[in-house]
């Protein structure tokens, strides 16, 4: 069987062009060239996921080489199975970079000494520097297409949510309710996968916590827990029936383009306690708080003081982002992956730019009704209050009505 040849690229030229240049200006002075590796990194540069290597120079064209999908075709692209062979290839190619950036976050120590050796053969003089700010950095601003993605992402979010009303049977678990929005999620065209930079976190489509199981702590940095089904991915839902008088905080799954939306909306089974319909009304302000403040040049660690004061204010501090256990942080930028610049927290050194994508996600968890709150994602626009791309209904929805 032959095989149809492929651009490697799948962006315009134009987009191309701007992520590589902006890319480019991030390095500077930092470092003289980049090897690029993971996965979410090379999505992000060119378009899809392949087994290889990207080398990005300070100045001048990438060069790419493939591993695997050998058939994939562009300028600067050769199958190379070997990071030895494709470091030779760009020391042939480009000028000798004095400092060479690598993914010392996102490989492993082996593969990132593996490569430092690599290039240290083709150029003895050479230094390893880290690529992490630079990534950070231009990954955190999203350009005019990786908006209308996200967009995107948040209408299909937004229309998965306002059916799961529909979803719920009588006597029905949390466990057994996921399923369902999962089920309905990937018909919509959910991707399923649910990208998370490090190797710290890890979960399973999203998150929904009924009840008690809201208190449980999680291992996991997110800002709700669960004890989840098992020892081995201890959080979520762990299988509780969802019962009259407790809530269900449904977080799950937005990445229906590659660029993910996080939304989470709070249901009930009946009348449940006022305490917590009170948290929930003072989640949504604190949204609309931070929607109205949140411009280029705001401080990141500002916006969670003025959600802590909030929540301080209403006398529910003990309650806020958790209450066995309370999570660090109010927001977070995301995109390719779900934790991504800036952090909305309280040491946080990030400053909003035009363009950051900003889940915000001030929860309440009420002994014996459960998690409260809603978390919609935001983007950053250059005037005005940011731009919320999920829509769905805010208030608490009685599954039985």
């Amino acid at each position: 069987m032959t095989h149809t040849s492929e651009r490697l690229i799948l962006l315009s030229d134009a987009e191309y062009a701007l992520r590589l240049e902006r890319l480019q200006q991030a390095m500077a002075p930092g470092a003289d060239g980049m090897l690029v590796t993971d996965n979410a990194n090379l999505y992000w540069l060119t378009g899809r996921v392949f087994a290889g290597y990207a080398y990005v120079p300070a100045q001048g064209a990438a060069l790419y080489g493939l591993r695997r999908c050998v058939h994939l075709e562009g300028p600067g692209v050769a199958a190379e199975r070997k990071i030895e062979d494709f470091a030779a290839r760009v020391a042939a190619e480009c000028p000798a970079a004095g400092r060479l950036a690598l993914e010392m976050d996102a490989a492993s120590y082996a593969a990132v000494e593996r490569a430092r050796l690599a290039f240290a053969a083709q150029w003895p003089d050479v230094q390893a520097v880290s690529a992490t700010g630079a990534l950070r950095a231009v990954r955190a601003v999203k350009t005019p297409v990786q908006l209308d993605m996200m967009r995107l992402s948040g209408v299909r979010h937004e229309a998965v949510y306002r059916r799961i009303p529909r979803l719920y049977r009588p006597g029905m678990s949390d466990i057994e309710l996921q399923v369902e929005i999962e089920r309905l999620s990937r018909l919509e065209g959910c991707l399923g996968q649910f990208r998370v930079a490090g190797g710290e976190m890890e979960l399973f489509m999203g998150s929904i916590l009924t009840g008690d199981n809201a208190d449980a702590p999680s291992p996991y940095d997110f800002a709700m827990g669960g004890a989840g089904m098992d020892p081995s991915l201890p959080v979520g839902a762990d299988g509780s029936v969802i019962r009259p008088g407790t809530t269900v905080m449904v977080d799950m799954n937005g990445d229906f383009t590659g660029y993910m939306t996080d939304m989470t909306r709070t249901f009930c089974l009946g009348a449940i306690a006022p305490e917590a319909e009170r948290a929930h009304e003072v989640s949504r302000d604190i949204c609309r708080r931070l929607a109205e403040t949140g411009r280029p040049g705001v401080q990141a660690r500002d916006m969670y003081e003025t959600a802590i004061a909030m929540a301080r204010e209403a006398g529910l501090e003990q309650y806020f982002m958790g209450h066995r256990q309370h999570a660090g942080f109010v927001g977070h930028g995301l995109g390719i992956e779900i934790n991504e610049a800036p952090v909305i927290a309280p040491r946080s050194r990030d400053v909003l730019r035009e363009g950051m994508c900003i889940a915000l996600e001030p929860k309440f968890v009420i002994p014996g009704t459960g998690a409260v709150g809603i978390e919609n994602t935001y983007v950053v626009r250059s005037e005005g209050p940011m731009e919320c791309i999920t829509g769905a209904p805010e208030e608490i929805i009685d599954l039985e009505k």
